[in-house]
C-alpha cells in the first residue's frame, strides 16, 4: 500500500509498504477514505518531538472495515467509521474513570507514571512516534486499529466524511479546552492561535454560551478564516498590545476563559531561540505567558498546544497571584464523541469549513510543506487515499 512516512525532520515521503495484518482479536483493518495533517504532526516534521525510525503518519482518519477480529462484536466488514485519535483499551483504571488518553494498556514499552520527556508517557497515539506506542499512523491506504470494539463510531452513509473526520481530534480537542472551562453563559473567551484547533475551541466557546469570542494570530489570512466562519473579533500581535486590547474588551479585568491552541513552536525571533538553547529548552512557551496575562483574575487558562520541555522561567507567580486555574492535556476524545456527533448530525455545527487543501495521499509531502510553511493560505490539509 501507499502512505505517508517520517524519515527524518524535514523528510516525509509516500512510499510503498507493507499492509497492515490483523495482530490481535480486537484489531480491525480500515481502509482509509479520509485522513488529514494536523498541527502536532509538524512537531515531527521538524524533529522536535523526536522519532528515530521511519514510521507512518497521521492520527485523523476515517475509512470502511475490511477485516475483523474474532473479538469486535461491534462492527462489521463494510461498516464506515471515524477513529478517535488516543488508543484506548477501554479496561484499565483510567479507561474505566474517563481518563483514556492515559490508557495503561495500549503504550506498552514507555508508558508510566512520571511523564518524562523521553520515556514514562500515557497512553497511545496513532502516529505519533515511538515514544506513544509506535503505532503506524492513517495517511495510508489502510490502517490497523487496536482495540476496535472500544473507539470507532460508526457513520451514516448519507453523511460525508468531510462533515465528521474532525471528530477524530481537533474538534473534541478544541471542544475539551471549553469543557473544562466550565462556561456558565456569558463569558469572553480569548483564543491564542487561529489553527485548525484554534478555530474549532472558538466554535466550541459560541456553542457553550460565550458572550464574546476573540481570536489571536500573526497571520491575517487566518484571522480572517476564524472571522468568516465562527464570526470572532480578530486581533493580530503584530499590529496591536494584544494584551491591552483583551483588557480594554473586558472592563480592564482580562478574558474570564483563555485557550492555548499553539504549542511549544510559535513565530519566533532570533533572540527567543538563542534563549531556548541557552535554557536547553524546545521551542518557546511565550504564547502560554501571553495567555497568562491576557486571563482576568480567577479565570481559567486552558492549554491544547503541545509542550515538549521544561522551561526554567514559568511565571508561576502571576498564576499563584491571580488564581489562574489551568487545564491541560490531550483530549479525551471519548468522553465527547457522541455527543460532538450528535451537534454535527443535527446541523448544530459546521467542522468541514475550515478545509483549505484537499489533496491526494500521493500528494501529501506537498500537503506538509503549504501546512508548515502556511503558504496559499493554507489553514487544514485533508488528503485522499
Amino acid at each position: 500500500m501507499k502512505a505517508a512516512v517520517f524519515h527524518s525532520p524535514g523528510n516525509i515521503q509516500v512510499d510503498t509498504v507493507e499492509d497492515p495484518k490483523l495482530e490481535n482479536d480486537r484489531d480491525v483493518i480500515l481502509k482509509v477514505t479520509s485522513t488529514a495533517i494536523c498541527g502536532s504532526d509538524l512537531h515531527i516534521l521538524s524533529g522536535a518531538v523526536p522519532q528515530a525510525s521511519n514510521m507512518i503518519m497521521g492520527h485523523e482518519f476515517m475509512g470502511i472495515v475490511e477485516e475483523v477480529g474474532s473479538s469486535v462484536t461491534n462492527l462489521i466488514k463494510g461498516d464506515r467509521v471515524v477513529v478517535p485519535f488516543p488508543i484506548a483499551c477501554g479496561q484499565c483504571f483510567f479507561c474505566n474513570h474517563g481518563a483514556s488518553t492515559h490508557c495503561e494498556n495500549s503504550n506498552y514499552e514507555h508508558y508510566g507514571p512520571n511523564g518524562d520527556l523521553t520515556d514514562e508517557k500515557g497512553g497511545a497515539l496513532f502516529g505519533y512516534t515511538d515514544l506513544y506506542g509506535g503505532y503506524a499512523g492513517g495517511q495510508a491506504e489502510y490502517v490497523r486499529v487496536p482495540y476496535a470494539d472500544i473507539s470507532p463510531r460508526i457513520i451514516p452513509e448519507e453523511m460525508t466524511d468531510e462533515q465528521v473526520l474532525f471528530l477524530t481530534d481537533i474538534f473534541p480537542t478544541g471542544w475539551s479546552a471549553i469543557d473544562w472551562a466550565q462556561l456558565q453563559g456569558g463569558e469572553v473567551v480569548a483564543v491564542f492561535g487561529s489553527g485548525p484547533v484554534g478555530l474549532m475551541a472558538q466554535k466550541a466557546a459560541w456553542i457553550n454560551g460565550a458572550s464574546r469570542v476573540i481570536a489571536i494570530d500573526p497571520l491575517d489570512y487566518r484571522l480572517q478564516k476564524a472571522k468568516n466562519v465562527n464570526y470572532v473579533d480578530t486581533l493580530n500581535p503584530h499590529k496591536v498590545d494584544v494584551i491591552e486590547a483583551i483588557r480594554e474588551m473586558t472592563g480592564g479585568r482580562g478574558a474570564d476563559v483563555c485557550v492555548e491552541a499553539v504549542g511549544f513552536e510559535p513565530e519566533r525571533t532570533m533572540l527567543d531561540k538563542m534563549k531556548a538553547t541557552v535554557h536547553f529548552e524546545k521551542g518557546s512557551m511565550k504564547v502560554l505567558d501571553m495567555a497568562f496575562k491576557a486571563v482576568r483574575r480567577g479565570g481559567t487558562v486552558s492549554i491544547m498546544g503541545v509542550y515538549g520541555s521544561t522551561y526554567d522561567n514559568f511565571p508561576l507567580h502571576r498564576v499563584f497571584d491571580k488564581a489562574i486555574t489551568i487545564k491541560q492535556g490531550q483530549a479525551p476524545v471519548l468522553n465527547y464523541i457522541d455527543k460532538l456527533f450528535d451537534l454535527v448530525q443535527n446541523n448544530k455545527v459546521i467542522l468541514e469549513d475550515i478545509i483549505s487543501h484537499t489533496l491526494p495521499l500521493s500528494e501529501a509531502a506537498k500537503g506538509y510543506e503549504l501546512f508548515d510553511k502556511k503558504e496559499d493560505d493554507c489553514v487544514k490539509v485533508v488528503l485522499k487515499p
